[in-house]
């Protein structure tokens, strides 16, 4: 019943003004479905669209991508959905809402441990344990893709229940990053795009690959909607060298 009430509300707020294009037509308006770790990304890409594409506004929507996903299922009106995690994205595949032929992996990302800017004493994975009553940072696992690869990676050293005793949770990667900033957490782990977009945190440790599974962001249209066509002409648009300058200087990286 939530996750009904969750769709009809974002249908709400999608559908409370018509956009009007010059002289008075009507213009197309895609509603875009993405990780909240795209957030910066995603509007820069938007704005670059308006001028690739006039006729065509892209409204994006945030969120923990296991969040989007549940509200799609149940009948959010959206056009392109990327995900921070191909898991979501398969879910919406098994109920066959995706337009044949349209996902793709679109980005790639990696994972880090940050610390606030001036902290010192943690450089490492291993170091977490030694927090003592200070808290970890990490993103709820069965929502908040990020969370997932942190519990991977933490569990690859061994120090996943012991972080777990430590850990305050984040709704989507963007709140996991404030508690770090805010000092909430003396710690937390994060997408490197996130780290690389805060000024109040630093790097203190990067996840070796081999530590989670491939960090990738999937994207598709959704079947059956009016705006399909035009859905798919921004997911190519979104492949193209163009736009993927645009991520690579957020830190985002080709699958």
């Amino acid at each position: 019943m939530k996750k009904r009430i969750a769709a009809l509300a974002l249908f709400s707020a999608l559908s409370c003004s018509i956009p009007l294009f010059a002289g008075g037509k009507t213009e197309t308006s895609l509603t875009v479905a993405a990780g909240a770790g795209l957030t910066d990304a995603l509007n820069a890409c938007a704005a670059l669209y308006a001028d690739v594409e006039p006729s065509v506004r892209i409204t994006p929507v945030f969120g923990a991508s296991g969040s989007l996903q549940a509200q799609i299922s149940q009948g959010a009106p959206i056009d392109v959905f990327i995900s921070a995690s191909p898991r979501f994205m398969d879910a919406l595949e098994k109920q066959g809402l995706l337009s044949p032929g349209t996902r793709r992996n679109l980005l790639a990302n990696s994972i880090v441990l940050v610390v606030p800017k001036d902290s010192k004493g943690i450089d490492s994975f291993e170091d977490v344990p030694a927090l003592n009553h200070a808290f970890i940072a990490l993103g709820e696992p069965s929502s908040v893709p990020v969370g997932q690869y942190a519990e991977e990676v933490l569990r690859f050293y061994g120090i996943l229940e012991d972080a777990k005793k430590k850990a305050v949770y984040g709704k989507d990667v963007r709140q996991v990053l404030s508690y770090v900033e805010n000092g909430d957490a003396a710690a937390g782990i994060v997408y490197l795009t996130d780290a690389l977009s805060s000024v109040k945190v630093r790097v203190a440790a990067a996840a070796p690959p081999v530590s989670h599974a491939p960090v990738l962001f999937p994207a598709a249209a959704m079947q059956g909607g009016p705006r399909e066509k035009e859905a798919r002409a921004f997911l190519d648009w979104l492949s193209s060298p163009e736009a993927q300058a645009v991520f690579a200087s957020f830190g985002f990286k080709e699958p």
